[in-house]
């Protein structure tokens, strides 16, 4: 790791933080709100939460865009919660309800849930859709970033 800083939007406020890359394993705290920028849970992000974290944060963003109606979402979700706990800090992972969030699914021409999508600078690296357990999630997020 460099002493490079890398801008991550906090887990709280979504206050922009610089935190230096080489310490971004040291549970580091917001300098607005002062609770942890990392939670290891996936976020539950609106449209203007999306934006702070997808579009304005460095940080690598791993989607997954589901609705309460879905059985498969419902299935996948402590999945995706396993894979949060163990892929934070290196990428976060949201939560992006397709009910409440219609231009975000739009936008992304969400078609079938639910779908992954993973972001970096705002831009769309990858996407699945189906459901996945643990180890494929984490497998698909990092062989995106590695290509």
């Amino acid at each position: 790791m460099s002493d490079d800083k890398v801008q991550i939007a906090c887990a709280h406020c979504a206050t922009p933080n610089r935190v230096p890359e080489a310490r971004l394993e040291d549970n580091p705290h917001c300098g607005r709100c002062g609770k942890p920028l990392f939670t290891g849970k996936p976020l539950v992000l609106d449209e203007a939460g999306f934006e702070a974290h997808a579009v304005r944060s460095e940080l690598p963003l791993l989607v997954d865009f589901w609705a309460t109606w879905c059985g498969p979402c419902r299935a996948m979700a402590p999945q995706f919660e396993a894979a949060a706990a163990r892929m934070e800090p290196k990428v976060r992972l949201a939560k992006v309800d397709t009910d409440a969030n219609r231009n975000l699914a739009a936008r992304y021409a969400i078609r079938s849930i639910p779908t992954l999508i993973l972001f970096r600078d705002g831009k769309e690296l990858a996407r699945h859709s189906g459901a996945m357990g643990t180890g494929d999630i984490i497998r698909f997020a990092y062989e995106a970033l590695t290509q």
